[in-house]
C-alpha cells in the first residue's frame, strides 16, 4: 500500500512512495580509503500530490534522485533530525527511477517543516 506525504509521522516503517524530486543537492561526497567505497549523501526535497518532505539519498540512491526526476522509494522509513521528519531508505529499501504520480505535486505543504517534540508520559 502506497504512503502519501501528508500522512508521514515520526518513526514511520516500511513506506512505500512515490515522488517528484523538486530539489537535489549533494551535501557530502567523502573518499573511504583505496578499497572501501566512497559516501555520497544527498539533500532531496520531495513532493506528491500531498505535500513536501526532505528525502536523504545515500550513494546510489543520490544517482537516481535527480532534479525533475519521479522516483519510487520502497521500504522507506522517517527519521528525526533537529525535531523534523526526514524520509531515509536503508540498505532493506529500494530507490527507483520511474512511478505514476497521476495528480499534479502539492509543493505548500512541508512536512519537513513540522516541528515534533518528545514528550515522556508517566514516571
Amino acid at each position: 500500500m502506497s504512503s502519501t506525504v501528508v500522512s508521514l509521522r515520526p518513526d514511520a516503517k516500511n513506506l512505500t512512495l512515490t515522488v517528484k524530486v523538486l530539489e537535489a543537492t549533494t551535501v557530502m561526497t567523502r573518499a573511504r580509503g583505496p578499497k572501501a567505497p566512497s559516501i555520497k549523501v544527498a539533500e532531496c526535497l520531495v513532493a506528491d500530490s500531498t505535500g513536501v518532505v526532505v528525502f536523504v539519498a545515500r550513494n546510489e540512491q543520490a544517482d537516481v534522485a535527480v532534479k525533475g526526476a519521479t522516483i519510487t522509494l520502497k521500504g522507506a522509513k522517517v527519521e528525526m533530525f533537529r525535531g523534523s521528519m526526514r524520509l531515509a531508505v536503508d540498505a532493506a529499501g529500494t530507490v527507483q527511477a520511474g512511478g505514476d504520480l497521476s495528480e499534479p505535486v502539492n509543493t505548500t505543504n512541508n512536512m519537513s517543516l513540522l516541528e515534533f517534540e518528545l514528550v515522556t508520559v508517566g514516571a
